[in-house]
């Protein structure tokens, strides 16, 4: 049975045997895109937001996404069959049949503004964590099980980001001004 890896992010650990080499590879040419689809869907979303401050974090996000991408691929050191030259590949205009990217376009149809635009990162900020980590759960080699590991916990920080932001936009209490209000 041969695993299809290029929807990584909706992977559970329970659905993963222990990887072979070529399952490896796949994993981590997917993660790649993954990656790539993420940083397009940043991009995307930050060109129809408002705020300035929402767009300065999806922008941000947008560049942290393509740092874990160049990561997944300088791991894949024998991937050159599978993808261009990172530049290349990049540079190359978004996949819109992405899950990443056509969740978007559903939101764009629909009302879209910052906080929707947030609601949708986050939800795939959280479940992309889930499967690095699951995915790291299942490779044997150190080196690459550390890459999957690093970038699920960056993707951690991504939903805090998010998630903080949101907070701000929509007027709730942030986290640094909660000793503020418990003292009053």
């Amino acid at each position: 049975m041969e695993t299809n890896w290029y929807f990584i992010q909706f992977i559970t650990q329970e659905e993963l045997p222990m990887l072979n080499e070529a399952e490896v590879k796949s994993a981590l040419v997917s993660s790649v895109k993954t990656e790539k689809n993420a940083m397009n869907f940043y991009q995307i979303a930050a060109k129809q937001m408002k705020d300035k401050d929402a767009i300065a974090t999806f922008e941000l996000l947008a560049r942290e996404e393509r740092e874990h991408a160049k990561h997944f691929f300088d791991k894949c050191t024998n991937c050159s069959d599978m993808l261009p030259p990172f530049d290349e590949f990049i540079a190359a205009p978004p996949e819109k049949n992405s899950e990443w990217l056509s969740d978007l376009d559903k939101a764009l149809l629909q009302k879209f503004d910052d906080r929707k635009a947030m609601e949708l990162a986050m939800d795939k900020e959280k479940r992309l964590a889930e499967s690095l980590r699951a995915m790291a759960a299942k490779i044997e080699d150190p080196a690459v099980r550390s890459i999957f590991e690093e970038n699920a916990k960056s993707t951690e920080n991504h939903y805090i980001i998010i998630e903080s932001e949101y907070a701000r936009l929509m007027g709730m209490v942030h986290e640094t001004d909660i000793d503020t209000f418990v003292r009053e």
